[in-house]
């Protein structure tokens, strides 16, 4: 990964869960990412529908994303 690159994490379907009802929003209204993206390179099991978190060192907001 180069230190440039944000940081990408899977969430745990409890995770997504909140996050998505704290929102108050649905998968299909997420920005998709595609599943072989190289920021997900590194990441095992991801499957279509994931949720992806993605932080930032220079912005305290996190950004989130389906796979597709």
């Amino acid at each position: 990964m180069h230190v440039l690159q944000p940081k990408h994490s899977k969430l745990r379907e409890e995770e997504a869960r909140l996050i998505l009802k704290k929102f108050n929003i649905t998968k299909s209204q997420l920005p998709k990412m595609d599943k072989t993206d190289p920021a997900l390179s590194s990441m095992k099991d991801l499957a279509s529908g994931n949720l992806i978190k993605i932080e930032r060192k220079d912005c305290k907001n996190s950004y989130y994303r389906v796979v597709a």
